[in-house]
């Protein structure tokens, strides 16, 4: 017999502002506790030293998580110059001191940000990051000491702004594509000025369609229950919280949507095939049944005018 999960059925993302000082995956817990969610998982995790943006996808949701792990990101951080770290950031002990270069301008500096580190651009992950190595976190595997050859990789910087200059530090504006390592470009350019320079603070702003605005901080969601009082029914506080989620499709919610008849739903949930017509060939394309309003999940239309599905929602949940 299968084992029922521990929880109630919650669909939907909550847009996390992760507080400093706590991994990704024990903000995920904290949250999924609070919902007294049965299935949770976070869109790319952030440091513990980071703060910012953590969509969090709760049941139905974590089906489209992986748009959200393909989406550019919007960073802001501040480097510290003439320190170099082990981790290549404050939370790493200091290896290396170097001066700084002799009148040092923010001209110079933002000159050198543009060359090279805007566009498509080669960089070497940390080894303190959560890429994996034979199924191992490369940041646990720092921790024991140990080294592996890590691959540089291809990403891209759309923009990379210089907000402020302080002497030994500079804040930046960073909008990226996904799998760009922030602490990478502030040890690079640390060592193209050949200073060195290691991420005091790093914030996350954007996570594809999702702006800073939109996301709650943890003391303010477990103020909300709180504040509910000790009155309140579980029920209540569920029905509460759950109008702070965004629906299970909001990653796909810029995507062209189909809207299907009784009849081409009732096919689609039996696996049969369906046909369009009129269409127009697309990658990527919602499913709603037009009756219902229900969305059904995502799939293609190909060049003969066939619905192919990707993913389909468990609707009996929704």
């Amino acid at each position: 017999m299968a084992r029922r999960a521990k929880g109630r059925p919650v669909n939907g993302i909550f847009l996390l502002d992760k507080p400093g000082g706590m991994s990704s995956n024990r903000a995920l817990q904290i949250v999924k506790r609070i919902y007294g969610a049965a299935k949770a998982g976070h869109t790319g995790a952030l440091d513990p030293l980071a703060t910012g943006m953590l969509p969090l996808c709760f049941g139905e949701a974590t089906k489209f998580s992986q748009f959200l792990l393909d989406a550019d990101k919007r960073y802001v951080t501040t480097a510290k110059l003439g320190q170099r770290t082990d981790t290549s950031d404050a939370d790493g002990v200091v290896v290396e001191e170097r001066p700084l270069p002799e009148n040092l301008s923010a001209a110079q500096l933002d000159e050198l940000l543009q060359r090279e580190f805007t566009g498509l651009i080669t960089q070497v992950p940390s080894m303190f990051s959560a890429l994996k190595h034979n199924g191992q976190p490369l940041y646990k595997l720092a921790r024991q000491g140990i080294q592996v050859e890590v691959k540089s990789r291809q990403v891209t910087v759309f923009s990379i702004e210089l907000l402020d200059f302080r002497g030994d530090e500079v804040d930046l504006d960073i909008r990226c594509s996904k799998g760009t390592y922030i602490r990478s470009i502030v040890q690079d350019m640390g060592e193209m000025l050949g200073c060195g320079a290691h991420v005091k603070m790093l914030r996350r702003l954007d996570s594809g369609p999702y702006k800073a605005e939109s996301m709650m901080p943890l003391a303010d969601l477990e103020q909300r229950v709180a504040d509910m009082g000790s009155d309140a029914t579980p029920e209540s506080i569920q029905m509460h919280l759950d109008t702070l989620l965004l629906p299970p499709w909001s990653p796909v919610a810029d995507t062209p949507e189909v809207l299907l008849t009784e009849l081409q739903t009732s096919a689609l949930c039996k696996g049969q095939r369906v046909m369009l017509d009129p269409f127009e060939a697309q990658p990527l394309v919602r499913i709603r049944d037009a009756a219902s309003d229900k969305f059904l999940g995502i799939g293609e239309i190909d060049a003969d005018g066939q619905l192919l599905t990707r993913r389909l929602m468990n609707t009996q949940d929704m």
